[in-house]
């Protein structure tokens, strides 16, 4: 074995300073045939039908590749590079076929189907049933069961929707990184200073005078939010919502590669006997079937509606009467409710910014994290990537539960967005019989420090920031240790959001806000009027924001569960705005082809689950207002039930044994404030 590639070094984490595009091929080539050999292993006489022995001979190796094919894949995601990233091409194809005739070998499904059917499979603790009735299902839905043709095409699918998943979010990263405009400074009237300064600073790098704007959320949503200058605003809108589109590049045209993974997903859904792609996708959730969760979001939009035509009224009349906008157009809507904001709380979210720094967020967070689940959150070291990446150890009465990777700066090269990874998750090792500790990577896109002060968040960044560790502690506090249904492993899609969206409750108390706040220049806490009015301003258009996320929802689903949509995309969207949407965008506006968590994620026909997991979340926040928000006998029982719980159990049956009862919606539509 080349022990100078550090993609084959079976140490406990990554060397991410020492990997490089030239190591990619040859470890995962090796790797590749490992794992190989392996499943020939597993699949012979010699393996006998036993749960230990399949997992010894087959888990490992398999887990190995995972492993070290996630550091390449989370590299590409935060450094890319061309030279990376055609590494990473070159390998998904066989990437993709191992994983493919793994899932499909039915030699070894029939080993899975024998070791259900012997007398031992009773005696397997709950996680390992669990695990091992989630294989036999995933068998069926990996193409086991296919024969000849109907396999080999099946097999040809998972390939090609890898490689169009992979062009779809190269496409949206290339054209977010590839758009600049050079503007002046009177053209930035009214941006914030710290905008303006990091703006100024982008086009020195450059060598150009003036400000340079691009599409990163840092740059792009303070413009949209506070440039006075509406040429400049319609000018950023139009670049935004038209990436990845017809009338850019075609180099980077997401149009035909969309429709391609739609098909494929409609003939994939078919061989395995679905109407439709939507309903293979919700097997393994807790929906149903897609009218289940049409019917739901139809009813939340239908809920929303009233509220949200009164937000846009009122922003209507507004912008008419305070601002000069008489037709108020899409460029104008994130400005006109600033300002709207502005005059009806008497606050600015750059105001509010100022109290949140970075140290003092990260510090607050840390210590609720430590109150409320009874762990010790600790700075620890392992090669990173980048040199503001930071990483932690999590330890319970001194003993190590997880560790995770932060990495909370945009710079070019890293994906938009924020997310919560797993690099390895707990498991009792069957080869060694050591217990392997979970491990995550937290990544966002804030501004970085500038002028020697700390980086500043806005509240919607440090609800960004809580969300993704609700995600990291499901991943690193599980008490599970069979892999497959540790930590967020096998959790159902439409329930993984509750941890994450439970999280962001926290942001909106006063106990938890003095904590987090700090002025960047007095170091005062934020005061009590301005957290007053920020919470009178919470539920702020929160049915127009409701029916967005709706309007974004019913597309997925309808796109995957309708014949023929793939050649009607547009239509599609178009339906489904004059049906929910009570602001309608322009007709140019083309949001589909950079709908990376549909296209290149794993939410197709699944992005209802954020509204679906948010009934959840607010429910069982729903058992703190009602118990204590710090009540440790509430925290640890949330932490038993659901965070420790893993897969282990269904989603249901841990939030029935967290609250005692079926969740309801009454507590979502109460905290939005919908109720009726």
């Amino acid at each position: 074995m080349n022990h100078s590639n550090p993609l084959l070094n079976a140490g406990a984490l990554p060397a991410f300073d020492a990997i490089r595009p030239e190591h990619v091929g040859p470890a995962i080539d090796t790797l590749l045939a490992q794992a190989e050999a392996a499943l020939e292993a597993a699949v012979s006489e010699q393996t006998p039908a036993e749960y230990e022995a399949l997992s010894r001979v087959l888990s490992v190796p398999t887990e190995r590749l995972g492993r070290a094919w996630g550091a390449v894949g989370h590299l590409k995601g935060v450094m890319d590079t061309p030279e990376l990233r055609a590494a990473f091409n070159d390998k998904l194809p066989a990437i993709t076929d191992f994983y493919t005739r793994l899932g499909a070998d039915e030699r070894l499904y029939a080993k899975y189907k024998a070791v259900a059917a012997s007398p031992a499979a009773a005696q397997l603790n709950k996680a390992r049933q669990q695990e091992l009735k989630h294989s036999l299902r995933d068998f069926v839905l990996g193409g086991a069961e296919l024969q000849g043709e109907a396999k080999t095409r099946h097999a040809q699918i998972q390939e090609e929707q890898a490689l169009l998943s992979q062009k779809f979010s190269e496409h949206v990263l290339d054209a977010t990184d590839g758009y600049a405009l050079f503007v002046s400074t009177d053209e930035l009237a009214g941006v914030p200073a710290d905008v303006l300064s990091a703006t100024r600073a982008a086009a020195e790098k450059d060598g150009r005078d003036g400000h340079k704007l691009t599409l990163h959320m840092p740059a792009y949503l303070p413009v949209m939010q506070y440039a006075d200058d509406r040429t400049v605003r319609e000018c950023l809108y139009t670049a935004y919502v038209t990436r990845a589109c017809e009338t850019g590049p075609a180099e980077r045209d997401n149009s035909a590669v969309m429709a391609d993974i739609l098909r494929l997903r409609h003939e994939e859904a078919a061989l395995l006997g679905y109407a439709n792609y939507a309903e293979l996708s919700l097997v393994p959730k807790m929906a149903h079937d897609p009218k289940q969760v049409t019917d739901f979001l139809r009813d939340l939009a239908r809920r929303a509606r009233p509220f949200a035509e009164r937000d846009l009224a009122e922003l209507r009349e507004f912008a008419a009467r305070e601002l000069g906008l008489a037709d108020l157009q899409s460029w104008d809507s994130a400005y006109a409710s600033e300002k709207l904001k502005e005059a009806r709380y008497a606050f600015s979210d750059q105001a509010v910014k100022q109290y949140f720094t970075e140290p003092k967020v990260l510090a607050g967070l840390f210590r609720i994290i430590e109150t409320l689940f009874e762990v010790a959150i600790r700075p620890d070291s392992a090669p990173v990537w980048h040199e503001s990446v930071r990483f932690y150890r999590i330890e319970r009465a001194g003993a190590l539960v997880g560790q995770f990777y932060l990495d909370p700066y945009a710079r070019p090269g890293k994906r938009p967005g924020a997310w919560m990874d797993d690099v390895r998750g707990r498991w009792l090792r069957p080869d060694d019989g050591q217990l392997q500790t979970p491990v995550a990577h937290l990544v966002c896109n804030f501004t970085a420090p500038a002028d020697g002060k700390p980086a500043l968040l806005t509240h919607d960044e440090v609800q960004t920031l809580f969300h993704e560790f609700g995600h990291g502690l499901h991943h690193m506090l599980t008490q599970v240790d069979e892999l497959g249904v540790s930590g967020i492993s096998g959790v159902e899609w439409d329930a993984v959001e509750l941890p994450s969206q439970f999280m962001e409750n926290f942001c909106w108390e006063w106990e938890v806000l003095q904590q987090l706040t700090a002025h960047i220049d007095s170091g005062e806490p934020l005061p009590r009027e301005l957290f007053d009015k920020m919470t009178a301003a919470k539920n702020f258009q929160s049915g127009m924001q409701t029916l967005r996320q709706v309007e974004f929802s019913l597309f997925d689903m309808l796109l995957h569960a309708e014949p023929g949509a793939a050649g009607r995309i547009q239509q599609v969207v178009d339906a489904v705005r004059n049906e929910v949407a009570v602001m309608k965008p322009p007709a140019f506006n083309r949001f589909q082809h950079t709908f990376s968590h549909i296209f290149a994620g794993g939410y197709a026909a699944g992005y209802y689950s954020y509204k679906w997991a948010e009934v959840l979340s607010a429910d069982a926040w729903g058992a703190f207002e009602e118990e204590g928000l710090f009540n440790a006998d509430t925290g640890r029982r949330y932490r038993q039930e659901i965070l420790e719980a893993g897969s282990a159990r269904d989603a249901i049956d841990n939030f029935k044994a967290f609250r005692g009862r079926e969740p309801s919606i009454d507590a979502l539509l109460r905290h939005q404030g919908m109720a009726a």
